[in-house]
């Protein structure tokens, strides 16, 4: 392709050499730099891409966007813009012929359920016959097939590569969680979304963005990228508040809820511990609805996926299969071994607010114990203490028993991390409510040695991940394996 081709809409400043030159490659990774391509220089917050030019040059790179003033010799086109972040999203789009405008993108915002929206309408959509790609959490799903991401929200290089890779897939449909961090960073720019869903909004994240102002703020950007539907929360009180603001948008506001007053809501909601159902309420008509995961959580997440398909004109009918169609998602409210009335409950609650939900939708039909295993991935400065102590007082308050242990805590000193959580424990509910064990492994095998034929024991925290990042080592780490592995162990050590 043509630089200049690349360079379509772009505001730049030529600095020397010529754009009517044959691209092959677009890169911001000096290593990932190939003969004949373009090297966008990015000021990181660890690492300036700046600063490896020269390498960039001596990979092959033959053109290079930067913000800054240098001097860079040879035979090199040289372009200056004032944010290379946005321009690697304007190029990659171009590079990759813009192919999000031959989507159907579903972008979906906020601090918890994002996942299960994706997986419910994946679920929906299916069963209408459309076919379906994801970029989440969980990875990129095209044609069933997952592969890792490295962040929820790729970088905008790697995105548009997917959306790409997505049309020669034949895919009609792409569902993307759109995480704060990629709003803010621009990793989205450029990118067509027909729909925007906001879920809710609670602390998490705050070491990137300060303050809950600021957060909201970042989970806003999405909405004024949608192009038809704003899908948005109204029972949240910053949903509220982002109801009113996108009024003023170009597009159609669809409010989904169960306390409040909203175009999609439910009633009527009967809760069970392997599901609930409930009359959805939509202004095409009303039509009851099963849904294969626990609690009010997963109400709210089958409504705003219910919302986005209604949004899509798919029949009533179809939406209520495609929703019962699901029996479960890996790594929320995923019961990996079940006797009678006992449990063991794996989930990614990571937040306050999402750990308190799960706690109490195993106490509604709970007949012993809930015991819970958790801890909080590294987080940085004043943040990361209010997280620790947040999550200490909700165990304290809602779990019978809390074994303390780590979750991801990379350079972070993971004492130091438990200490903080249990001193919020202790402040709230005494000495004698919880225990500390550091290796989670060891902290899952404890909590099922102490548990008796009537508790429930829900690990948190680490959901579908299957490593744990202790220092700059990522060890393989699947709960789901260790608890199999410690049951068999267990039940070996009884039959002697």
């Amino acid at each position: 392709m043509l630089l200049s081709s690349v360079l379509q809409d772009l505001n730049y400043v030529k600095i020397k050499g010529d754009t009517n030159i044959e691209i092959n490659a677009v890169a911001y990774d000096s290593r990932e730099v190939i003969e004949n391509s373009i090297f966008v220089a990015i000021s990181g917050f660890s690492v300036d891409g700046h600063t490896f030019i020269q390498k960039a040059i001596e990979m092959g790179a033959i053109a290079i966007i930067v913000e800054k003033d240098l001097q860079i010799e040879g035979n090199i086109t040289v372009l200056k813009v004032k944010n290379t972040r946005t321009a690697l999203a304007r190029i990659s789009s171009n590079f990759y012929h813009r192919p999000t405008e031959k989507l159907n993108i579903v972008g979906i915002t906020g601090t918890n359920g994002k996942t299960s929206i994706s997986y419910f309408l994946k679920s929906i959509f299916e069963h209408a016959e459309r076919s379906v790609g994801i970029i989440g959490t969980i990875g990129t799903m095209i044609n069933n097939k997952v592969k890792k991401n490295k962040n929820t929200t790729p970088e905008s290089l790697n995105l548009q590569k997917i959306f790409s890779e997505m049309i020669k897939a034949k895919t009609d449909h792409c569902i993307m969680e759109v995480s704060s961090h990629a709003l803010n960073l621009d990793r989205v720019a450029y990118s067509h979304f027909n729909t925007a869903i906001f879920t809710n909004l609670s602390p998490d994240h705050l070491e990137l963005h300060h303050d809950m102002e600021e957060y909201y703020q970042a989970k806003a950007k999405l909405f004024e990228l949608a192009k038809k539907n704003n899908i948005i929360n109204i029972d949240d009180d910053y949903g509220k508040r982002l109801a009113q603001k996108v009024q003023q948008y170009d597009t159609k506001l669809l409010t989904y809820g169960i306390e409040n007053t909203a175009d999609i809501y439910a009633s009527e909601i009967k809760y069970s511990a392997n599901g609930s159902t409930y009359m959805v309420h939509t202004p095409r008509g009303n039509i009851e609805v099963k849904v294969n995961l626990p609690g009010v959580i997963y109400v709210y997440n089958s409504l705003a996926a219910i919302a986005c398909a209604y949004s899509n004109q798919l029949p009533l009918e179809v939406i209520k299969e495609g929703i019962q169609k699901l029996e479960g998602i890996k790594g929320r409210f995923e019961i990996v071994y079940q006797k009678n009335n006992y449990k063991i409950v794996i989930d990614f609650a990571h937040t306050e607010d999402a750990l308190k939900n799960a706690i109490l939708t195993l106490k509604q039909h709970a007949k012993g114990r809930i015991i819970v295993v958790f801890g909080v991935y590294a987080d940085a400065g004043e943040s990361g203490t209010d997280k620790r102590r947040a999550m200490g007082q909700v165990a304290a308050k809602y779990a019978d028993f809390s074994i303390v242990t780590s979750d991801n805590p990379k350079d972070q000193d993971p004492d130091l991390i438990i200490q903080e959580i249990i001193q919020a424990i202790e402040e709230e509910s005494g000495t004698d409510t919880y225990d500390a064990v550091v290796d989670r492994k060891e902290a899952i095998k404890y909590a099922i040695d102490i548990s008796e034929k009537d508790d429930i024991i829900l690990i948190a925290g680490k959901g579908h991940e299957t490593t744990q990042i202790i220092g700059k080592t990522e060890i393989p780490f699947n709960e789901a394996k260790i608890v199999e592995e410690v049951l068999r162990n267990k039940n070996r050590l009884l039959e002697i």
